[in-house]
C-alpha cells in the first residue's frame, strides 16, 4: 500500500510543493517509509511510500522516466514486472533500481500507455504527467483493487488514493452526495463511480 496525489490547474496558477505535501500528509498512514513531492508550473504530484520490492532511494517517487518526459506516482504492484523488465532489456532499456515502478514507467515510455497497461498483470493505480503533451494520464487495475479518487472544480482536477487528501485544497467543500448515499443504502454498496462526497468520483477500474 502506498498513497498517491496530484493536482492539475487549468488557470495557470502554480502548484506549490506545500500544497502537495498537505495532501500526502493526510494519507501518511498509507506510506510510512518515505514521501516525495514534485511540482512543475500548474502541475504537482505527491507520493507516500511503503517500501516492499526495492527499499533503496533509487525507487523513490515521484519518479522520472529516463528521457525526462514522464513523471509517475504509483501505488500497487505489477506481478509480471520481472518478465516485462527482461523484455525491455532485450530491446535496449537499462534500469537503475529493482522496483516495478521503473518497469511500469519504461514500459509506458517504450510502448505507449494503452499497449503497456494491457500487459500489466497486477493491482495498481497511477498518475503520470506527460511533460511534452502536458497531459495527465491515469490508470487503474481491471478489478479496481487499488483506489483512485478524482475531484474536479472549475479551475483544477485533483487525484488521490483517499478523498481525505482533498480537504486541504482551496475550493474543496465537504458536502455529502445525496444520490451516493441513496445508492449505498439501497444496495449496501456504491456500484457506480459516485462517492459519499459531492464532486468526488471514483476513477473506474480498467481505465
Amino acid at each position: 500500500m502506498c498513497g498517491i496525489t496530484g493536482i492539475v490547474r487549468f488557470d495557470g496558477v502554480p502548484v506549490a510543493r506545500a500544497e502537495i505535501k498537505k495532501m500526502t500528509d493526510a494519507i501518511a498512514h498509507r506510506g510510512p517509509d518515505g514521501e516525495g513531492q514534485w511540482c512543475e508550473g500548474s502541475m504537482g504530484l505527491g507520493h507516500r511510500r511503503l517500501a516492499i520490492i526495492d527499499l533503496s532511494e533509487a525507487a523513490a517517487q515521484p519518479m522520472h522516466s529516463q528521457d525526462g518526459r514522464y513523471v509517475i506516482t504509483y501505488n500497487g504492484e505489477v506481478y509480471n514486472y520481472r518478465e516485462l523488465r527482461r523484455e525491455l532489456e532485450r530491446s535496449g532499456s537499462r534500469f537503475f533500481s529493482q522496483s516495478d515502478t521503473e518497469v511500469v514507467l519504461e514500459a509506458i515510455t517504450r510502448w505507449g500507455i494503452d499497449d503497456a497497461v494491457k500487459r500489466f498483470n497486477g493491482m495498481f493505480a497511477f498518475a503520470i504527467w506527460d511533460r511534452h503533451a502536458r497531459t495527465l494520464l491515469l490508470g487503474r487495475d481491471r478489478y479496481g483493487i487499488k483506489p483512485l479518487y478524482v475531484w474536479q472544480s472549475r479551475n483544477q482536477i485533483a487525484v488521490a488514493s483517499e478523498p481525505k487528501a482533498f480537504r486541504s485544497l482551496q475550493g474543496f467543500v465537504h458536502i455529502l452526495d445525496a444520490e451516493g448515499l441513496a445508492e449505498y443504502f439501497t444496495f449496501q454498496n456504491i456500484l457506480t463511480n459516485r462517492t459519499f462526497l459531492k464532486d468526488v468520483s471514483v476513477f473506474p477500474p480498467g481505465n
